[in-house]
Parts: structure tokens; C-alpha cells; sequence
């Protein structure tokens, strides 16, 4: 009984939550409509114009909806919601207002195009109110969400012990969604009863021939499964069904890029890292300026990186170290609070405004505006050593932005890294990398993206074993 009062709540909940998303949508249309209305009287009544512009601003809200997601309070925290939404808007409502100052140009308003006239303040005025708005109606939702849907209980089944603490930490992080209440070895003789009494199961990496019986048991028990992604899952995650005679099979194909999507993707570089430069010119100035006056160094920092087929290429960054801590020979990666971080560097970094130079090298062909991290060559060394299939990655260009670096931090590991680069790897489409570009502003919000290492501990010698794992 109480299980379904509970249900009765959670689903008045849920059509609460859709019908503050509608509202939502509705309130930031009627801010730019009402705000833009007041220069712009042809848009109070009912004529070609008006019906254009609302074409115009539906169709852009449904794309960004597309890119960024929308009201997603309940499954992502508030910041990233806040964050993604806020930029989806501003897209939509200055693309809305180059279209409308296009139409304005005519024998009844204005001769030329006008984009820096009155209608820029109201446009500002209008995102600064649908900045109010969806600051509160996400962290209203998220508060609502919340208190109709505690916390869900989680057991974590994992294939050794000393995966435990990454899990829970991870999990962690999102507490008002799941509560670690269980955390048991794969095979532990209780396990069904242990699934039952859960909410969500979470998989690690457990032996490959115990987890699809694991997945049947929570299948068949009607569980929510979380399971840690491995290669064998992101090889087949986009294959496609197909049928041969009457047999039903699941086609991966090992190159999916045609002709004109590699044409399209270098077309896109070239386009947008040339007007990206021409762009950030005076930023560049200014930067190479800071840096130079704060210790006389050199500005730019090169460095060898990997790219696709295993070849090199020379990376251009603005230098953030001191001078001389990063050679071809030594090359360490940043750690929380490193010393060699400048002033400049630690400003330049916090805003990735040190990877401004980075559009020359896609420019000229070494790196492409979507792809695989490049990463530091003493990284890559040591990658394939622990993770052989890290060569994997190197199907494709190097990239200035991708999965890694936007669900990713500069700590992330490797086989994370590698988990969220092959991800996008296998799903690459041209769609795929315009999303990925315009998702790439809502990482300048995050600080933690750019967090380092943690030092190395020092090393005590020890006689006991401090790591008991499961032999699969």
C-alpha cells in the first residue's frame, strides 16, 4: 500500500515537473517577444512578420533542446541545467534577432541592417530576465523533484574490491538522487536478494562471463542497471539491427565516415578556426602581453601530441608553467595546486583561453575542432602499456573539444578518457560534432574541469598486503 501511495505522488510529481517545463519554454518566449515588441510594433499583432519570427524562435528552441537538453531537473544537478539552458537560449534569441533585423530591412523601417541599434538593449534586457527565470523555475524544480523523490537505494556489484571507493565516490556526487546503501563482491552467494532489496544496481567492471547473467538477474527483477561502460559495450552501442534472410543480426561496420562527412568535418575546421582567429586577435594581443610582462618567458608553448595512424604533431598552447618545467624529455601532468602554474597561467586555464593558439593547428590540418583528447606523448607511452586498446583512439584526429574534455576533467582516467572518446568515435556524425561545439561553452562554468591530479603519495614500505581482490 505504501508502495503505491508512493507511486500515486511521484507521478502527480512528474506532470508537475512537465507542466513547469511548458511554462517554462512559454515565459522565456513571451520575455523576448514582449521585450523586442516594444520597438518593434509589427510584432504585437498578428501579420507575416510575427509569424516568421515565431517559426524561427520554435524551430531554434526545439534544435538547442536537441543540443543541450532541457528541463532535465531530477537526473543532472542545478548548475548544469542552469548552465546548459542559459546558453541554448542566448543562441536562440540571437539568431531569432538576426532574423527579425533582416526582415526590418525594408521601404517601412529601416534602409539598412541595424544590428547595433535600440532593439540590442532590449535584447540584452530580455536574457538577463530569462536568466532570472530559469535560475528559479531549475532550482525550484530540482527542489520539487527532490521532495517527491527521495534518494534511491543502490547496490554497487563489483568485480573487485578495490574498485569500491572510485564507484562510491561517483555516486556520491549525486546524493539527493541515489543512497549507497549495499556494496558487495559479484560473487557473494546472497546476490539475488541483495538485487531485490534495491533500487538501482550498479555493475563495475566485473569478468565478462558473469555480466550478462548479472544483467538477466536484474532484468527479470525488474531493476534499473547502471553498468561501467567497457570497450565491448561502446563497439556495439550504435551497431546497427539487420536482418539477413531471417535471421536478426547487429552491424558494426569498422569505418563509418563517408567521403562527405570528412570533407564536411575539414571544411568545418577550416571555416570556424580561421573566424575563430580572427576573432580572438585582440584577445590574443592581450594575453601574449600578460604573459610576457609577468616573467619575460616565451608566450607560446609546443609541445609533441598524438593524433590519428600514431602521428605527431606539434601542439601550440599559451604557456601557463614557468618556463623550462616542461620539456620533450620530462613531462609530468598538472596536479591541484601546482607550483609551476603562473598568475597569467592560472587565469588563462581556470577560462581555457590557453588553448586559443590550438585553432592554428587545426587551421593547417594537424588537430580537427571535434576529436579524441591529444594527449602528452609520455601519457600516451604509459596509456598503452595499462590500457592496450588506448590505440584505439587514434581512428581519429585529435581534437580541440569532444566528450572527454566536456563530460571529462583534466583528471579523468585514462580508461575513462578512453571510454568517452571511443563513445564518440563510434556515434561520429557531422550532428554530432555541431552538438559537441555548441555544448563546449557550458564547460567554461565548470570549475572542477579543469582540476588536477592529485600528487603521488609517498611510497611506505609495507609487508602487508593492503589490497585483497577477487580472482575472475
Amino acid at each position: 500500500m505504501a508502495s503505491r501511495t508512493r507511486s500515486v505522488y511521484q507521478t502527480k510529481s512528474d506532470l508537475l515537473i512537465g507542466f513547469m517545463a511548458v511554462s517554462l519554454y512559454l515565459l522565456l518566449g513571451a520575455a523576448f517577444f514582449v521585450c523586442l515588441s516594444i520597438n518593434n510594433f509589427f510584432l504585437r499583432v498578428v501579420n507575416r512578420t510575427l509569424a516568421t519570427t515565431l517559426l524561427t524562435y520554435f524551430a531554434m528552441t526545439c534544435a538547442m533542446h536537441a543540443v543541450y537538453g532541457g528541463f532535465d531537473v531530477g537526473r543532472k544537478k542545478s548548475k548544469p541545467v542552469i548552465s546548459a539552458m542559459i546558453a541554448g537560449t542566448v543562441i536562440t534569441d540571437f539568431v531569432t534577432y538576426l532574423q527579425l533585423e533582416i526582415m526590418n530591412v525594408n521601404d517601412n523601417n529601416n534602409s539598412s541592417l541595424r544590428l547595433f541599434g535600440p532593439d540590442l538593449l532590449l535584447l540584452f534586457t530580455c536574457i538577463l530576465i530569462q536568466v532570472i527565470i530559469i535560475i528559479l523555475f531549475v532550482r525550484f524544480g530540482n527542489q520539487l523533484y527532490f521532495h517527491f523523490h527521495p534518494p534511491r537505494s543502490c547496490l554497487i556489484i563489483l568485480g573487485s574490491a578495490s574498485q569500491e571507493e572510485e564507484i562510491r565516490n561517483k555516486i556520491d556526487r549525486y546524493r539527493l538522487q541515489w543512497r549507497v546503501d549495499d556494496a558487495v563482491l559479484y560473487n557473494v552467494p546472497d546476490l539475488e536478494k541483495r538485487i531485490d532489496r534495491a533500487d538501482v544496481v550498479f555493475i563495475g567492471q566485473v569478468p565478462e562471463n558473469v555480466k550478462f547473467p548479472l544483467l538477466k538477474m536484474c532484468y527479470d527483477d525488474r531493476k534499473d542497471v547502471m553498468s561501467k561502460a567497457q570497450l565491448q559495450d561502446i563497439m556495439l552501442c550504435n551497431a546497427r539491427p539487420t536482418v539477413v534472410d531471417d535471421a536478426a543480426f547487429l552491424e558494426m561496420e569498422y569505418n563509418k565516415t563517408t567521403a562527405f562527412q570528412r570533407a564536411a568535418k575539414r571544411a568545418g575546421d577550416i571555416v570556424i578556426s580561421l573566424l575563430a582567429l580572427i576573432l580572438f586577435s585582440p584577445f590574443i594581443a592581450i594575453i601574449s602581453l600578460a604573459i610576457k610582462l609577468e616573467d619575460g618567458g616565451p608566450v607560446i608553448f609546443r609541445q609533441s601530441r598524438l593524433t590519428a595512424d600514431g602521428q605527431t604533431f606539434t601542439i601550440r598552447k599559451f604557456r601557463t608553467m614557468v618556463p623550462h618545467t616542461e620539456t620533450e624529455d620530462i613531462q609530468t601532468s598538472i596536479t591541484v595546486d601546482d607550483p609551476r602554474i603562473t598568475r597569467v597561467g592560472k587565469f588563462l586555464r581556470r577560462f581555457r583561453l590557453d588553448e586559443i593558439p590550438q585553432f592554428f593547428n587545426i587551421l593547417i590540418g594537424d588537430m580537427s575542432l571535434v576529436g579524441p583528447r591529444p594527449e602528452m606523448m609520455a601519457n600516451v607511452m604509459r596509456y598503452k602499456v595499462e590500457l592496450p586498446s588506448f590505440v584505439y583512439r587514434e581512428k581519429m584526429k585529435a581534437g580541440l573539444t569532444g566528450y572527454a574534455q566536456i563530460e571529462g576533467r583534466y583528471n579523468t582516467t585514462a580508461e575513462d578518457k578512453l571510454m568517452l572518446d571511443m563513445m564518440y568515435i563510434e556515434s561520429f556524425s557531422v550532428w554530432l560534432d555541431v552538438k559537441l561545439l555548441l555544448r563546449t561553452f557550458t564547460v567554461l562554468t565548470r570549475k572542477d574541469s579543469t582540476q588536477g591530479f592529485k600528487p603521488a603519495p609517498e611510497k611506505i614500505p609495507s609487508n602487508k598486503n593492503v589490497k585483497q581482490e577477487v580472482s575472475s
